[in-house]
């Protein structure tokens, strides 16, 4: 048994030997290389300010403390007075034209509908998807009309879910049709998108 563990144990010495060796010569070379960088100085302190040579790249002025100002340090606007300070100096800036940008557009459709294409051939689908923020889980009549007509509810629903919805309708019929949604819960209605069909 001790004959055994004589071979682990030299192995053991060996590797401890060899890393001792290794961490000699790795801090001898450190030691070498930041001298020859000119890092520390003869005494082995820092260097006072008064050695600065010309050469010489980094320097710590001395410290001076700073002064603290009574008034905020983040200033924040009211509540309401932000969009009359914006308005009033968009009217002296750039006049009547900057006042208009400003000015929020108010949505003239509640839904908005979107189709997949301008031009289809009849009886091919056409996708019609739009987005109904405030319809969540409103269903949707689907209406149509050709030039100069009146609208016509087209015999498919939809149903809006995350604030959007999406379809395919179909018909035979060809020209210029316009294709829209509508909610009649509330007598909403979308935008009307124009489609080619034949």
């Amino acid at each position: 048994m001790a004959e055994e563990d004589n071979p682990v144990r030299s192995g053991v010495i060996a590797l401890v030997a060899v890393a001792v060796v290794v961490g000699l010569l790795a801090g001898f070379a450190a030691l070498l290389g930041s001298s020859m960088l000119g890092f520390g100085d003869d005494n082995g302190s820092a260097s006072d300010t008064s050695d600065i040579d010309a050469g010489d790249s980094l320097f710590m002025p001395d410290y001076v403390p700073t002064e603290v100002g009574s008034g905020p340090l983040i200033t924040l606007l009211p509540t309401g007075t932000d969009s009359a300070s914006e308005s009033s100096s968009s009217k002296s800036a750039d006049g009547p034209e900057k006042k208009k940008r400003k000015k929020p557009k108010k949505a003239k459709n509640a839904i908005t509908l979107s189709q997949g294409a301008s031009e289809v051939a009849p009886g091919q689908e056409l996708y019609l998807s739009g987005i109904y923020p405030s319809g969540e889980g409103a269903s949707l009549d689907i209406q149509v009309r050709s030039e100069g007509g009146e609208w016509a509810d087209f015999p498919v629903d939809v149903s809006v879910s995350n604030k959007t919805f999406s379809t395919y309708v179909y018909t035979d019929k060809t020209g210029d049709l316009e294709w829209r949604v509508i909610d009649k819960s509330n007598g909403k209605t979308s935008n009307p998108v124009k489609v080619t069909h034949g």
